[in-house]
């Protein structure tokens, strides 16, 4: 039997390495339908939400890079919440949620104790804050209600009637709080 010289065998290794990255960056434009960087998520989702009721509040969710970001998968202040307003009258309020970011990502509202600071809540081994007490959530990709989360380019919706308070919007998808996705809503 003849064995390879040691030339031979680097040289059928890096072939084979290259093969096999070859290969993976098939599949990974496979899976993610298209060649879109950063995203696995077909490039359009957009959709339109219905005309909403009482107050309308524009959430956006962002992020920079989504789950590529550092070893852990997030760095601290690499997400971002924002409404488009800071307070509300009370009663019926709706929030479109659109996602501007790379990755899934979801609103939900919980009411804030009257010395809580936005952004405080413990994190959990899961990388999520405790849900008790929610009110709502918007995570359905074009739709309302509760789902997967909302995928990039895509908006979802929720309507409810809120009582005058502190409220905190947060997404509540492993590290997103930490990362920073949370923000501040007064009902008046």
């Amino acid at each position: 039997m003849k064995t390879l010289s040691g030339k031979a065998q680097v040289f059928l290794g890096a072939i084979a390495a290259l093969v096999l990255t070859a290969v993976s960056m098939l599949v990974v434009v496979f899976v993610s339908g298209g060649t879109n960087p950063g995203s696995a998520f077909p490039e359009s989702v957009r959709c339109t939400a219905p005309d909403l009721a009482g107050t309308v509040i524009s959430v956006t969710a962002s992020d920079m890079g989504g789950a590529m970001m550092g070893g852990s998968g997030m760095m601290r202040g690499s997400m971002l919440l924002s409404a488009d307003r800071a307070t509300a009258a009370g009663g019926e309020v709706s929030f479109l949620v659109t996602n501007t970011g790379n990755i899934p990502h979801e609103m939900m509202i919980v009411p804030l104790a009257d010395t809580q600071i936005v952004g405080t809540r413990p994190v959990g081994r899961d990388g999520k804050i405790d849900e008790r007490g929610s009110l709502a959530e918007a995570a359905a990709t074009c739709a309302e209600g509760e789902g997967n989360g909302i995928l990039p380019t895509a908006a979802g919706w929720i309507s409810l009637d809120l009582a005058p308070g502190r409220y905190e919007l947060f997404c509540n998808l492993p590290g997103h709080y930490w990362a920073g996705m949370y923000t501040h809503l007064t009902v008046t």
